[in-house]
């Protein structure tokens, strides 16, 4: 019994760390505001952003709600010891589904960006795009096949080679995203938006919105090297 209690304990520690993580992931901002964007937008267009804004943290909020309630429910499951282990197993399942680690399906929008004439795609513009899906509750994303999650890089070696994922890709890049197919086109054709800045620059964009999205799991590892538990030290 108390080899069980002792294993049910790091399961559920292991549970909310995940749940933490994702938490930390789904408050993920853009690094950089489009100021000259957000100053030439008419009112109508700033009135609508900021319902849709306003909108996305409130169900951010119902969702933190959620999953602190969840917790509170795995302790409640191991006090009474009745299918802990069914709780905790089919949650894990949940949490590894959010934060990439499962092959996901839904509507969206996919993304080609390619080179044009002398002016190359930036491994920034990539980055950049990442955060205005994430931003605009994308669910699930995808470059040229590889997940992108919280962990995730998008780098550039030798002044010419980007990875993802440490994994090298090439253009034309294929950008996938899965979410609110409406809502993630109208936060990337906006005025002065991502799609025009990209144009502006000279490079090739074009986008499609699709009924079924298919994005595979991510394959690589999560490794915490310097993150662990915070645990409050008893007062004597």
């Amino acid at each position: 019994m108390l080899n069980k209690n002792i294993t049910m304990i790091i399961s559920i520690g292991c549970v909310s760390l995940i749940l933490t993580m994702l938490m930390f992931t789904q408050f993920k901002t853009v690094d950089e505001t489009d100021i000259v964007a957000i100053e030439t937008m008419r009112e109508t267009e700033l009135r609508a952003e900021l319902a849709n804004w306003k909108e996305k943290y409130e169900e951010i909020d119902l969702e933190l709600q959620e999953r602190e309630k969840r917790i509170a429910d795995y302790k409640e499951e191991l006090s009474n010891d009745a299918d802990s282990s069914i709780l905790l197993s089919n949650e894990v399942k949940e949490a590894e589904t959010y934060l990439g680690y499962t092959d996901v399906q839904g509507e969206g929008i996919v993304i080609t960006l390619s080179d044009k004439d002398i002016y190359e795609i930036e491994y920034w513009e990539l980055l950049e795009l990442v955060n205005e899906l994430n931003a605009a509750g994308a669910e699930a994303i995808s470059i040229n096949g590889e997940r992108i999650v919280s962990t995730s890089d998008i780098t550039l070696v030798n002044n010419s080679i980007i990875l993802v994922n440490l994994a090298k890709i090439s253009g034309p890049y294929e950008v996938k995203a899965i979410g609110d197919r409406k809502y993630l086109e109208s936060s990337l054709t906006i005025k002065n938006g991502y799609i025009d800045r990209v144009r502006a620059n000279g490079k090739g964009i074009e986008y499609t919105l699709e009924d079924k999205i298919v994005i595979t799991g991510y394959d690589g590892e999560l490794n915490l090297k310097y993150s662990q538990e915070y645990k409050e030290q008893e007062e004597n």
